[in-house]
């Protein structure tokens, strides 16, 4: 399978990234209806179903722990052949309350020497109304559905609550989770929210709109110390969970002749910023939220190393492009036979470990 997939990557990485994401999308729409079978085929070969790699976290069943983060799957088409890939859940958007089109083009790179993404997309999305026929069609999902929400490029700071209310409000009753997206680089002063005043009101005014857990995705530029303090404030105010991390704008952290001036770096150039950022909140904030680990994760190895240093969830996506369809499958193998040499029944013995001892 690796063969197969290095060959087709070979292929596809000749075309525009953005094209080659739009060309995955209509596959994933379409296997079922073309290839009937093909979905239940392809989670014969991806889901690992192992009852040590389950929690019950945030009101959900997670049969495993890597989840795909927001930003692949931008518009929930993609639900049925995602969920047969073998993802323990879903995360949908960012989407906004009015459809955007995004940035201008291009604004996607493959930063291919570096198994990295830069991406400066902007929100492109079809709108909140759109995106919610879709997800009441399919929801509740096999996996758990995370709704990951963000204001619209013309609304301005001062009214970006509005925004999300809005979107609380009408997803209520059809995700399992939201995810709050303050820290996009790629949105205009998107990231001079980031601060505990504007966390304080925004939780107050989205927390009684809704039972669902609401978590918040940091950046992996700010210091530590107001990474920790942020995170501090959003818990103490509501948040049930905190995601380790977004995109960075470090261009520092790469050498690829194809880098821009522009956009967030994802993959292995952000591995090690991410997990120092990550344990940097992890040692203050361990067992008062769930923590998610995100950023340059694709092997067991680094999935692992994050699940003892804190997180209870993983998300990936980055390395989804790189490594393939069956990198769920691998990072699950690998982090079982990870857990069993370290001698635990369950993978909630492992979370935060290293902070335990």
């Amino acid at each position: 399978m690796s063969l197969n997939y290095d060959t087709l990557k070979s292929v596809f990485f000749k075309f525009d990234p953005e094209t080659v994401h739009k060309i995955a999308e209509i596959t994933m729409i379409g296997a079922n209806c073309v290839f009937p079978g093909s979905l239940s085929f392809l989670a014969n070969k991806c889901v690992i179903n192992d009852a040590r790699l389950q929690q019950n976290l945030l009101g959900s069943i997670y049969n495993n722990p890597i989840g795909i983060g927001g930003g692949f799957d931008k518009n929930a088409t993609m639900f049925a052949a995602l969920t047969a890939l073998g993802f323990g859940y879903l995360e949908f958007g960012t989407f906004t309350p009015k459809a955007q089109p995004g940035n201008q083009k291009p604004r996607l790179f493959r930063l291919v020497e570096e198994e990295s993404i830069q991406n400066a997309m902007g929100f492109n999305n079809d709108g909140s109304q759109k995106i919610k026929q879709r997800v009441e069609k399919l929801y509740p999902n096999v996996v758990p559905l995370w709704a990951n929400i963000g204001k619209n490029k013309i609304t301005p700071n001062e009214k970006a609550i509005e925004d999300y209310e809005v979107l609380v409000k009408d997803f209520s009753e059809i995700c399992d989770a939201f995810v709050v997206n303050i820290s996009s680089p790629n949105t205009p002063n998107l990231r001079d929210l980031q601060e505990s005043e504007f966390i304080t009101e925004l939780f107050s005014k989205i927390k009684p709109l809704t039972k669902k857990p609401i978590i918040l995705k940091i950046s992996p530029d700010l210091s530590h110390e107001k990474a920790i303090k942020l995170s501090q404030s959003a818990v103490a105010n509501g948040a049930d969970g905190i995601i380790v991390s977004n995109t960075s704008i470090d261009y520092s952290l790469s050498n690829s002749p194809k880098l821009q001036n522009f956009g967030g770096l994802s993959g292995k150039v952000i591995t090690q910023k991410s997990r120092e950022i990550f344990k940097a909140v992890a040692d203050e904030l361990y067992g008062k939220t769930v923590l998610i680990a995100c950023g340059g994760i694709d092997n067991a190895q680094e999935a692992y190393d994050r699940i003892k240093m804190g997180a209870s969830l993983i998300q990936i996506f980055t390395s989804f492009i790189f490594k393939g369809p069956m990198i769920c499958r691998d990072i699950n193998e690998g982090v079982l036979k990870l857990l069993e040499a370290d001698g635990y029944a369950n993978i909630s013995e492992a979370i935060g470990v290293d902070i335990r001892k």
